[in-house]
């Protein structure tokens, strides 16, 4: 793969659910989504709940099944290969979860949390253990934070540990799902300048989901977004997140707050004026 080559290559990407009931059409999650990450780059993918983001993201982990389309890595198809395969695939393709309350095992210390995988790729005890001082020194926590539990840390310290959890085996990739959606903005702001100061320490790339424009803005290169399955617009992302084009865009835009009380108003008023108009040609499509 040449530096030019997409890292990651969503081509016409459908993913659908069965629903219960004879003869019932299964529900389409993603209609024929197309997207690319190249190497050390952060794409952000936003949306509201329902828009479909998410799946995509599962879909690229092998947690959600691909009907039609593809997903490649490298190269290489992994929408449909097997669980061993997709195994083979931790090295390069990481997660960091929403919610770092559960996506850590309360009974392991934070050094076996960090050494766990490390150890199932054969690590020696002793590497184990200078990776794990690097990885808390990387994400900004002190070492003795090795022999404690996670109930000793506060949110935005334990998605430091998930994040470290996510780099021990300094994968090309990160599937960010919605990771600072769960704190408070204060240590939003902390962990998103921790996520690009890490990509650009080691050039890992990102795709970054979330409902957010003000949050995919701060770090993403370009940014796509998501309205009910499919991607409406797709670009740069100081273009996307501050002068969008799609009606949707525009709506995502206005719902994000603003410190002055009068733009805020204004904000909502014009909000309340597209999703008029986008009721209205929608029950003007519906009766065509």
């Amino acid at each position: 793969m040449t530096a030019a080559e997409p890292l990651l290559e969503v081509t016409d990407l459908v993913v659908e659910y069965p629903i219960k009931g004879f003869g019932r059409k299964p529900f389409r999650a993603l209609k024929g989504v197309s997207i690319d990450v190249k190497p050390g780059e952060c794409v952000g993918l936003v949306g509201e709940s329902g828009s479909g983001k998410t799946t995509l993201g599962r879909a690229v982990l092998g947690l959600a099944p691909v009907t039609e389309g593809s997903v490649k890595f490298k190269g290489r198809e992994i929408g449909t290969i097997s669980r061993r395969e997709r195994r083979e695939l931790s090295d390069d393709i990481q997660v960091v979860f929403q919610d770092p309350y559960t996506s850590l095992n309360p009974s392991l210390t934070i050094e076996q949390t960090l050494a766990e995988p490390l150890r199932v790729k054969n690590v020696s005890a002793a590497d184990a253990r200078k990776r794990v001082r690097t990885l808390l020194d990387q994400v900004g926590l002190p070492a003795d934070a090795a022999q404690r539990l996670p109930r000793e840390f506060s949110g935005g310290q334990r998605q430091r540990i998930a994040i470290a959890r996510a780099l021990a085996l300094e994968p090309a990739l990160i599937v960010c799902d919605e990771p600072v959606s769960a704190l408070d903005l204060s240590t939003q702001a902390r962990v998103l300048d921790l996520f690009k100061d890490i990509q650009e320490a080691t050039g890992v790339a990102y795709l970054f989901v979330s409902h957010d424009l003000a949050v995919v803005r701060h770090l993403s290169h370009r940014v796509a977004v998501m309205y009910h399955g499919e991607i409406v617009e797709y670009g740069d992302g100081d273009k996307v997140t501050s002068d969008p084009e799609h009606p949707y865009t525009q709506r995502l835009l206005m719902a994000a707050p603003v410190a002055d009380p009068d733009r805020q108003a204004q904000r909502r008023a014009d909000r309340a004026r597209m999703l008029e108009a986008q009721r209205e040609a929608d029950l003007q499509a519906g009766a065509a």
